[in-house]
């Protein structure tokens, strides 16, 4: 595992409002990390510190293992950074931006023009290439951020809000590319969209007033929600009683729960231990019991549950 982007202990104040509270984090080549809390959380300046904008008042940052404090020039050539909003020159021409960007990472005659071309190409930029970015709409801006940010092929990209703005085909485009350039690369992803942790990361973060409170992946933050992977069974009244008695007898049953009535039936659901999966056992042992059911389905943890249920902040609690 070729780790790529490494903090140990950052911290970071401002005045009396702790941003970022003794956060560790390690991204590995191949690793899609989706970096998620609240609004103060301290998601953006956790970013900011380990692209080198801001330094942290305590612990250190590493990318590509380079000390992003002590050797920022060596760290910043492998990586590529949007930052929210995609600031840009808005009286340039996304051509002349992307030109000028490729000129600050050092390349020069066939080999900038290439990777303009490049950068235009994934991002399909091409249409408005010779307009002014200040005329653009938002989701172009936002896309000629991304184009810059890729423009040098970083090792390590790290990207606020990349989809904001873009309109569902955008997204579906923008989260491709990412998927296809997680092979080669560790990129992390902030963002509020819980979708898109499930569509592109491998791997979650989620922060809360400043520190680290959840660390995995989706399935394994989904399983914190105690529905997650239940078994939902629609029957008649009058076998309820029973199958709620052979469902309990499960050993990865942890609960059976009786919901409202609909439509003249009963509902059950079987709530698993740990949220393992246990859809497949509960069916042969059902069938086993030559108990015939309406309907049956598998229920799924939602991510904006987890996120709620592990997140706390609140106005005025000291923190950004």
């Amino acid at each position: 595992m070729t780790l790529l982007v490494e903090a140990d202990r950052l911290s970071k104040s401002f005045g009396p409002i702790r941003a970022v509270d003794d956060i560790s984090l390690r991204v590995a080549k191949g690793e899609v990390l989706g970096f998620l809390g609240p609004n103060g959380a301290g998601k953006s300046t956790t970013m900011k510190i380990l692209t080198g904008f801001l330094e942290p008042d305590s612990g250190s940052a590493r990318i590509c293992s380079f000390d992003v404090v002590e050797d920022p020039k060596a760290a910043k050539r492998c990586l590529g950074y949007l930052p929210e909003g995609a600031p840009a020159y808005g009286d340039m021409t996304p051509k002349s931006f992307l030109e000028f960007i490729a000129e600050i990472r050092g390349f020069e005659g066939s080999a900038k023009a290439k990777k303009v071309d490049l950068a235009v190409e994934r991002t399909g930029l091409g249409g408005v290439l010779n307009q002014p970015i200040d005329t653009l709409s938002k989701g172009y801006k936002r896309r000629v951020g991304f184009a810059q940010a890729i423009l040098h092929d970083p090792a390590v990209l790290i990207m606020d809000e990349p989809t904001d703005g873009l309109d569902p085909n955008q997204k579906f485009l923008v989260r491709q590319l990412i998927a296809d350039m997680a092979r080669d690369k560790a990129i992390i992803v902030s963002t509020h969209i819980l979708e898109e942790v499930e569509a592109v990361c491998s791997r979650a973060v989620v922060i809360d007033r400043g520190r680290i409170v959840a660390d995995g992946t989706a399935e394994e933050l989904q399983r914190r929600l105690p529905y997650h992977n239940a078994v939902a069974i629609k029957i008649e009244p009058s076998k309820a009683d029973a199958v709620a008695s052979v469902l309990s007898s499960l050993g990865g049953v942890a609960k059976v729960e009786r919901l409202p009535t609909a439509n003249g039936h009963i509902q059950l659901r079987a709530l698993p231990r740990n949220g393992e999966a246990i859809a497949t056992d509960v069916a042969a042992l059902l069938r086993d019991k030559s108990i015939t059911v309406e309907e049956m389905f598998v229920e799924r943890g939602k991510l904006d549950d987890v996120f709620r249920q592990i997140t706390t902040s609140d106005v005025g609690a000291g923190h950004a």
